[in-house]
């Protein structure tokens, strides 16, 4: 193949072996799509305590005594452990620390509090990942770093490791898959990043507010900056969205490029799909409404076929939307719908959820946690997804809902603006239904858009097919960050 790469993928996140959204979703898809066009990859994660090393067979590829990581003025024995992505084989590496990675939840404890010592285990991390490459001598043309777990990778190739011929020809791209998470720590902590101290001063990539910033020193080292739109890639150079670092993207804009991150139709497509109750596709969407009777009588609430179901699968935050749902609940389940919401986060939002499950028995169902086959029932099963996501940097839910022919109500920020055209009943064109004010009133507006076209059968039997019909395929995702890759390589020079 021309233009093969060697291709290290770096993510605090793979699925199956440990998730908290979508990155882990990511990190999974894109390199096994990678690998289908030809190119080598490999992936690199911690060995958190949610890898089942029995179940995925573990194997050890750095033993404990041939292996240890600076960390400050210390150095910690680690060893690295591999298996295969069961779907594609592609190969993943595992840094094994147990008194860093051996803990219930892989950012933060049972109560949603971050770790106290996040910084230095994601230290400890980043310079693990490039001192497992040196010891197995496996050169990468490109370093795929993933959110700021990951973000001081290109860091270190600029300073620590510049001379290292080993990393002469390797070039980063630093994806961000939510600019709200930085990483962002107390500057005594410099002194466990082993960088000199001098390069930390008001005004420098590693300072943000007198503070020590992971993500902006990574985004303005990296040779590329990825978002999973293009969209978001505009957002977060504005105020509104750039969470303080709009500056400092919009400094590197010349080198940023949004991809959408596409969908698995492997796992993602009803019509093959083991999860859920009766498999369908748009020629035979009969056997919909028998994942709708399974998906409710699973969440004990009430079946009613012409009662429209409203899914939401999403972390439990503000930028989720959770806010405007708030105010909106009371009214949306006064138009006659039913609600089911699954995902974990932010206690208060919980308890809020939890309220109004009480409140409307039969009619609200929520579930605190991740369940993939909740999940792909949800898909199934609901009439409508339900995203009002003030941010969505790249969200691959409601792909997997257009597939699904389960209808997207989403409000018009980031990934959403792209990938859902809003419903126009003139001309029966468009996939979805989408408000463009984030008020409470412009949601429940635009769900009674969407209630207003929802009995006419044949009019959304047609909007179902036509949302089935839309290709966001993991392919043309992998062709277009070949075509990066091999610019950030030099490949495209020669």
């Amino acid at each position: 193949m021309k233009n093969k790469l060697k291709i290290f993928f770096v993510s605090p996140e793979v699925a199956p072996f440990a998730r908290t959204g979508e990155l882990a979703e990511f990190s999974a898809a894109l390199p096994g799509a990678l690998k289908n066009r030809g190119h080598e990859v490999r992936v690199m994660m911690p060995n958190y305590r949610s890898v089942n090393e029995r179940k995925y067979t573990l194997r050890d590829v750095i033993r404990l005594k041939e292996f240890a990581i600076p960390l400050g003025n210390q150095v910690l024995p680690a060893n690295v452990k591999s298996a295969f992505l069961p779907d594609s084989k592609v190969q993943v590496y595992f840094l094994n620390y147990k008194p860093y990675f051996d803990r219930d939840g892989l950012y933060q404890n049972s109560a949603g509090s971050d770790y106290h010592d996040n910084a230095e285990r994601f230290i400890f991390f980043c310079r693990g990942c490039l001192e497992t490459l040196k010891l197995l001598q496996w050169q990468p043309d490109i370093i795929h770093c993933n959110d700021w777990q990951a973000a001081l990778i290109p860091v270190y190739l600029k300073t620590l490791y510049k001379d290292e011929a080993f990393f002469k020809d390797t070039a980063v791209l630093l994806t961000l898959h939510n600019i709200s998470y930085q990483g962002i720590f107390d500057p005594a902590l410099m002194a466990k990043t082993g960088l000199p101290a001098d390069i930390f001063y008001p005004g420098s990539d590693l300072e943000f507010y007198g503070k020590l910033n992971f993500l902006k020193a990574g985004l303005l080292a990296a040779d590329g900056i990825g978002t999973l739109s293009r969209t978001y890639a505009e957002e977060i150079q504005n105020a509104e969205y750039g969470r303080g670092l709009e500056g400092v993207v919009k400094s590197r804009r010349q080198h940023l490029a949004g991809i959408l991150s596409g969908v698995n139709y492997t796992e993602w497509n009803p019509e093959t799909d083991r999860l859920i109750a009766q498999k369908y596709s748009a020629n035979n969407l009969g056997p919909k409404i028998e994942n709708k009777q399974e998906l409710l009588k699973r969440v004990d609430l009430n079946f009613a076929a012409e009662t429209p179901v409203l899914g939401m699968i999403s972390r439990l935050e503000s930028e989720k939307g959770f806010d405007l749902l708030e105010q909106a609940f009371d009214a949306m389940l006064a138009l006659g719908v039913q609600i089911i919401i699954l995902g974990t986060g932010e206690e208060k939002y919980q308890k809020m959820l939890s309220r109004f499950v009480k409140k409307y028995p039969g009619r609200f169902a929520a579930y605190f946690r991740f369940d993939q086959t909740l999940a792909h029932l949800l898909q199934a099963g609901a009439d409508m997804l339900l995203m009002p996501s003030h941010d969505e940097p790249g969200g691959a839910t409601q792909l997997q809902a257009l597939r699904y022919g389960t209808i997207p109500l989403v409000y018009a920020a980031g990934s959403l603006a792209e990938t859902v055209q809003n419903y126009e009943p003139k001309t029966e064109s468009g996939s979805g239904f989408v408000f463009k004010k984030y008020l409470p009133d412009e949601l429940v507006k635009t769900l009674e858009r969407a209630l207003k076209i929802f009995p006419d059968k044949k009019r959304w039997l047609k909007l179902m097919k036509t949302a089935m019909k839309q290709d966001f395929s993991l392919e043309a995702t992998a062709e277009q960050y070949t075509k990066l890759f091999v610019r950030l390589s030099g490949r495209g020079r020669k």
